[in-house]
């Protein structure tokens, strides 16, 4: 039997969960259609939706094994869960983000490609199950709205100074943890914007309760599944593999004398109250050659007033006239929208990591010579053009690439967390979950 990502599967439970509610009714009976459980801004956020998401969830902690919190606790975690999405859906559609058809197309093309199907037979499995094809579209394109929404509100807007990256590597020297990768699960108490004293001593009080709770035996995912304010808490608080620099310094500091199985203590930083536990941890093995490769590309940027429909209707009459025999470097400097246009479009030697994925991946998979298909990334709709590769000795350049990249990673997750908390802090919320 065919299997899907967990993206695409998660999205299924949701649909199954629907679908599941909706059959569940015995005929004749008179139930309460529906009623309000938050208000967000403008919005609502129905019984209805809340229990339906509830499904999907449980049925996610149930295949990962995680203890459920009672149902109570459980509620008023995913209905956070919801109100955090709903604002930051809101935010995008009021500053102009927005996801066409065309962009939402190619993005099932690719889930469906990945799974071994073609569009036609991904549809056909999803129905098959009862499952709204036009509910999937939908839910996948709220999730490459936020994915979006957080490069453009955070990532891009991270700048790391050489300065920064020589005082990181001095650092890592005295650093006996520094070559190791940690399996680690992640338990937020967020504090407001703000707080005052007796709400500083609350958020506190309670994740001292929660260590507690670990530390007499409660499985960690539970606790994080019941109290943690982190994005990643109806997943039991699992963060995964994390290289030992990339972590915020309080975490490395926290965890580098921890053994698997071990928890931290509670830990304080700009977002809240956190504990960490380590599930495993491994040596990391740094290869110093690295295989670079000298490309170019012109790209059509998308903005308010260029849809994405418009711009990879450009970029790919760009690239009719380029397998029309027209110069690659010729029309990079009259069409493309980069810095680099002034120089054909040429990027120079690039090492892993230098570029974002959807371009590396596009880029490594091209033989030199080749031109690619239009690609699409954070910035607009590429065409990139592989001139040469080379292996080189990057020892040096490799620890301040990496050095650079552990920096971004560090600063990313605290700027994520910080843009959240006032997001969620200045937009007005009113839960009425207790509300009979």
């Amino acid at each position: 039997m065919r299997t899907l990502t967990s993206t695409a599967y998660l999205l299924f439970t949701l649909a199954i969960a629907c679908a599941a509610h909706a059959q569940e009714r015995p005929a004749g009976r008179v139930v309460l259609l529906d009623r309000i459980v938050a208000v967000v801004s403008d919005q609502v956020i129905t019984r209805r939706e809340l229990d339906e998401r509830m499904k999907s969830v449980v049925l996610q902690l149930q295949r990962q094994g995680t203890p459920l919190p009672s149902n109570d606790v459980l509620e008023k975690q995913v209905l956070e869960r919801m109100i955090q999405s709903r604002l930051q859906l809101q935010f995008a559609k009021d500053t102009g983000l927005r996801i066409d058809d065309a962009a939402l197309d190619s993005a099932i093309s690719r889930i469906a490609s990945t799974n071994k199907l073609s569009v036609q037979e991904l549809r056909s499995l999803i129905e098959k199950d009862g499952i709204s094809f036009t509910r999937y579209r939908e839910d996948i394109r709220e999730e490459i709205i936020l994915v979006r929404l957080r490069e453009r509100e955070v990532e891009n807007k991270i700048q790391i100074a050489d300065s920064e990256i020589d005082n990181f590597l001095k650092t890592l020297q005295q650093q006996e943890s520094s070559g190791e990768e940690f399996n680690l699960s992640h338990i937020l108490i967020r504090v407001p914007e703000q707080a005052s004293p007796e709400q500083l001593q609350d958020r506190r009080a309670r994740a001292e309760r929660a260590l507690g709770q670990i530390k007499n035996g409660t499985d960690f995912r539970q606790i994080a599944a019941s109290v943690s304010d982190a994005p990643d808490a109806v997943q039991g608080g699992l963060m995964g593999w994390r290289e030992f620099v990339q972590l915020p310094t309080i975490f490395s500091d926290a965890v580098k004398g921890l053994k698997p199985g071990e928890v931290s203590g509670v830990l304080r930083s700009a977002a809240g109250f956190h504990i960490l536990r380590v599930n495993d941890r491994r040596g990391h093995v740094n290869d110093a050659m690295v295989t670079q490769t000298r490309s170019r590309h012109i790209l059509i940027k998308t903005s308010e007033l260029v849809s994405e429909n418009d711009a990879r209707e450009r970029i790919v009459k760009i690239l009719d006239r380029i397998e029309n025999k027209a110069d690659f470097a010729d029309v990079a400097r009259l069409q493309s929208e980069d810095g680099s246009a002034a120089k054909g479009g040429d990027l120079g030697w690039l090492s892993p990591g230098d570029t974002v994925p959807e371009f590396e991946k596009a880029m490594d998979a091209l033989k030199p010579g080749q031109v690619s298909a239009p690609v699409r990334s954070p910035f607009g709709w590429h065409l990139i053009q592989v001139l040469e590769r080379r292996s080189q000795d990057m020892s040096q350049q490799q620890q301040r690439l990496r050095a650079r990249q552990a920096l971004r990673e560090q600063k990313a997750e605290e700027a994520y967390l910080e843009w959240t908390r006032q997001l969620r802090d200045s937009i007005f919320v009113d839960i009425r979950l207790e509300e009979k």
